[in-house]
């Protein structure tokens, strides 16, 4: 009688958890489901090896006693057994594990010899129309940061139903906004998956998001004479407008911040992050005689006090 490898069957390491085990259980069954492939006989027989290999590995106790026919196994075969008592072996095992419900395939289908010999009748059986879930799908969103300041919403079309759908404000690049009942359909009337929509950030004019994700980025443009001599300048922001005091002497690559005038946090819209300005100093360009003259005398003054 062949060995079954069960976490070969399930795609699995040995050492994998409940939880490894369950996921791909699922994805298993959801790609060989009879409800799936009708009439193809190779996709049942696989999701009747599949069915088997949870069968075993998903009870504590007949994963434990499997892994120790695995072991004994093994070592027969490196000693150079040729053929391996199965009844024997699991007989001295004196296992007995608790009974499950009474499951069974739908058209007559039974477990593998080696699963017979093994743990006998003693098994926890399933019909193959088992609701399972359709699988949960992603698809990228692409919103301005405008729509994300304050929140805003999106029309899903999926053929003629149409869902309204709320992108919170703060939203940022890769938030994921879950769209319960709108992936892939269930098998064997098992409910539908989730949808996901994955956020993504349209590049703005004026504005770059920061790694914090709240705090901005944005150049500010000063004339000269207000740098020099200082004075007020307005700035924009996704928000109303604000007064900025610029210092006297205010050099070009300064960086000054603005609290609070940047994005809102996702689960706190009441709180924003900052904008940060970097000062560019604008020179006059098309300067007339006049102009030209006074920067000539205000030169000759800055170079006597110099010297």
């Amino acid at each position: 009688m062949e060995y079954h490898d069960y976490y070969k069957t399930l795609g699995v390491e040995r050492g994998a958890d409940e939880k490894a085990i369950k996921k791909a259980y699922r994805d298993l069954a959801r790609k060989f489901h009879p409800d799936v492939n009708p009439g193809d006989k190779s996709a049942e027989s696989r999701f009747k090896e599949i069915n088997e290999a949870y069968e075993v590995l998903s009870d504590a106790d007949k994963r434990a006693k499997y892994d120790q026919l695995g072991a004994s196994y093994q070592q027969y075969a490196r000693n150079g057994g040729s053929g391996f008592d199965w009844s024997t072996w699991a007989a001295n095992q004196n296992y007995s594990g608790a009974p499950g419900a009474n499951y069974e395939f739908e058209q007559g289908a039974d477990m593998s010899d080696f699963f017979s010999t093994i743990f006998g009748n003693n098994r926890t059986r399933q019909t193959y129309r088992q609701p399972i879930k359709g699988r949960d799908v992603e698809q990228p969103i692409e919103v301005t940061l405008d729509e994300v300041y304050n929140g805003t919403t999106r029309v899903l079309k999926r053929g003629e139903k149409q869902t309204k759908i709320r992108i919170p404000a703060g939203a940022h690049e890769g938030t994921r906004i879950r769209v319960a009942g709108e992936g892939e359909p269930g098998v064997a009337n098992g409910p539908a998956g989730d949808l996901f929509l994955i956020v993504s950030l349209k590049s703005h004019p004026t504005f770059k998001v920061r790694d914090s994700k709240t705090d901005l980025d944005a150049e500010l443009r000063v004339d000269l004479f207000t740098a020099v001599l200082g004075g007020e300048v307005i700035v924009p922001t996704l928000g109303s407008d604000v007064k900025l005091r610029i210092a006297p002497g205010t050099q070009s690559g300064k960086i000054l911040r603005i609290s609070k005038r940047g994005m809102p946090h996702l689960n706190a819209p009441d709180t924003f992050g900052d904008l940060y300005v970097r000062v560019l100093i604008q020179v006059p360009a098309d300067l007339t005689t006049e102009e030209k003259a006074l920067f000539e005398q205000l030169a000759a003054l800055r170079a006597d006090k110099a010297s």
